[in-house]
């Protein structure tokens, strides 16, 4: 990462020249355009235009998964409150998983570790450990701290234990949605906790179906557990490779039996998942993310690797690889938004590449000005990274309010941004009079970044500059990360000067692809850019679906009755604007399964 650092200069764009405070003239290198057609470059201003690349339209979906035990109910036909969701305008990660074997607090350490990916789901959270070959289960609706207390955890014994936090859609659906998710079958019992998503998963259902499966739910959780059931190979294990063989799409599971956890990685890679083992008493420990090892005192050993299937029991540790595996393609943007930045993802630090991130922002799009602040929290580190390179003071110009549940009460008389202002204060202080960079990572849909400009110049601040830290989203993401459908991300229906005048900021500049891929060196082919590029390691055979109440106007939920109203169809005729010119996926049925 130092050598990254070290070579920034070479990162910046030659043409690039500062014409006043407010005006960057920028030209685009040729390897940034696309064949067929122009998606928006780095940097914008008032007075230079990119033409933004269309992509491959469709909606997106939740599918409902039905949990063995509930820990809390919720009232879905309390419509009194209007919900807020708590990341504001972003992409969402689906989930985050955990397993443990071999200490005799297992499920404790799971909660431990859930709390530490607790950015990585806040909807719900569950663990299931097992005792003398007998499982129990405890899952439940909200953070972890409120499905979990000493009572329910002394229900928890045992030496090995999965555990699951995830985000869902709100309604009553949502308990139907926390994992882990357990099935009994003729050998015994498999839990399952699952971070991804199954691009073929409507395929396999249908075949299952038709041999006479019954689901419960809509979740591709469940088809992975009736493949297993079905299986007749033997041993356990062998089950399970058997059942990934026919999976497509992105999957970092942990599986738990009588005696056995199971951690499976899918063959790209595309969700992290790491091994490490307690200095303590030596006991195994898989998680999403390293930061989950540090807090229950595990060395980080290393990654699951892709097409990986490791099995522990009381034998200890056999590395199974029979699941065929090309190139990598690991999720960038673990390292732009997701991961904690204390994490070590894909084998490289979250905080460092946010940091290099923000440099490369200063490197190639500098601007006068007086200040940097972040929109906290994803944006404080590259922000930290730019102002270091650009020379100016970093100053914490918003204020975030962690203690905003999902559902607030807001007054009879509408107050303008209400849903903005209860999560990102403005320090007045800071801001007044003063020439303001605001780092964010990431522009979705872009409302929620209008209003963040607006309440800026309301503070003071006279100018206010807007730097992404990372390239124009442009596509949605199939492999499990929430994100709108194509058509509904802004850099996809709008030029970069279209955005800028859309938040209503000063000069807008995106972290230059080309760049994002030079600082990567040699590892960057192993990462997917499909939400950049529109490109995707695994063809989408099936349309997302969207529920109904989801992605609403700035990212926020609307009332909790809108979400429950029914079903859309995505549109049947998609076109991919990449070079490769993959052919749309067409889907036949779109069906309201397991509701």
């Amino acid at each position: 990462m130092a050598a990254a650092t070290s070579n920034l200069s070479s990162l910046a764009n030659p043409s690039l020249s500062l014409k006043s405070n407010t005006q960057i003239s920028w030209k685009a290198p040729s390897f940034l355009l696309p064949k067929t057609l122009h998606k928006p470059s780095g940097i914008i201003d008032k007075n230079n235009l990119s033409h933004s690349e269309k992509t491959y339209s469709s909606c997106s979906s939740k599918n409902p998964i039905s949990g063995p035990v509930s820990a809390k109910e919720e009232n879905p036909d309390d419509h009194s409150f209007n919900s807020y969701f708590d990341d504001d305008d972003k992409p969402r990660e689906e989930c985050g998983v955990v397993g443990i074997y071999g200490d005799p607090e297992s499920a404790r350490l799971c909660y431990l570790a859930l709390h530490a990916l607790q950015h990585r789901g806040q909807e719900g959270a569950g663990i299931v450990a097992v005792n003398n070959k007998v499982h129990q289960s405890i899952t439940g609706v909200g953070l972890v701290s409120e499905v979990f207390n000493e009572s329910k955890l002394n229900k928890l014994p045992g030496n090995l234990a999965i555990g699951h936090v995830r985000y869902s859609t709100a309604g009553s659906s949502m308990l139907k949605n926390v994992q882990p998710f357990v099935a009994g079958y003729r050998f015994g019992f498999v839990g399952v906790a699952h971070n991804g998503n199954l691009v073929n998963y409507r395929k396999l259902r249908v075949m299952l179906e038709d041999s006479g499966s019954i689901f419960n739910t809509s979740s591709d959780t469940e088809v992975v557990l009736h493949l297993i059931a079905i299986s007749k190979t033997r041993p356990f294990f062998l089950r399970i490779v058997e059942a990934c063989e026919r999976l497509q799409g992105a999957y970092s599971m942990v599986f738990v039996t009588e005696d056995k956890l199971v951690a499976v990685r899918d063959p790209f890679g595309f969700r992290p998942l790491v091994m490490g083992r307690r200095r303590s008493n030596g006991a195994i420990v898989f998680a999403s993310e390293t930061c989950a090892l540090d807090l229950i005192d595990a060395e980080y050993e290393r990654e699951v690797n892709p097409g990986e299937v490791l099995v522990v029991d009381k034998d200890g540790i056999q590395s199974l690889c029979l699941i065929p595996h090309p190139q990598p393609k690991q999720c960038i943007f673990e390292h732009i938004y997701f991961s904690q930045p204390n994490s070590i993802v894909f084998g490289r630090s979250v905080y460092e590449s946010r940091s290099v991130f923000g440099e490369i922002l200063a490197t190639v799009a500098p601007v006068e000005c007086d200040v940097v602040i972040a929109v906290p929290d994803s944006g404080v580190v590259a922000a930290l990274g730019y102002a270091a390179k650009a020379g100016v003071p970093f100053q914490q110009g918003l204020i975030r309010s962690h203690y905003v549940g999902r559902t607030f009460i807001e007054p009879s008389q509408k107050i303008r941004d209400f849903g903005v202002k209860l999560k990102l204060s403005p320090v007045k202080g800071v801001l007044k009079g003063k020439r303001v960079v605001v780092v964010d990572d990431s522009i979705v849909r872009g409302t929620t970044s209008s209003k963040i400009v607006r309440m800026l110049k309301e503070a003071g601040a006279i100018e206010v500059h807007m730097r992404i830290a990372s390239p124009p989203m442009i596509a949605s993401c199939y492999y499990g990360v929430d994100t709108p459908s194509s058509e509904e991300l802004i850099s996809n229906r709008m030029s970069v000067e279209e955005i800028r005048e859309f938040i209503g900021s000063d000069s807008l500049a995106f972290l230059p692809f080309d760049s994002l891929k030079k600082l990567l060196g040699e590892d960057s082919p192993n990462f997917c850019y499909a939400c950049f590029s529109g490109n995707y390691p695994v063809k989408p055979t099936e349309e997302k679906v969207k529920r109904v109440g989801d992605f609403l106007d700035d990212g926020l939920y609307g009332s909790i009755d809108s979400i429950d109203g029914g079903w859309v169809q995505g549109p049947q005729n998609g076109n991919f604007g990449n070079a490769d010119k993959v052919e749309a996926p067409q889907i036949q049925d779109v069906r309201n399964v397991g509701l």
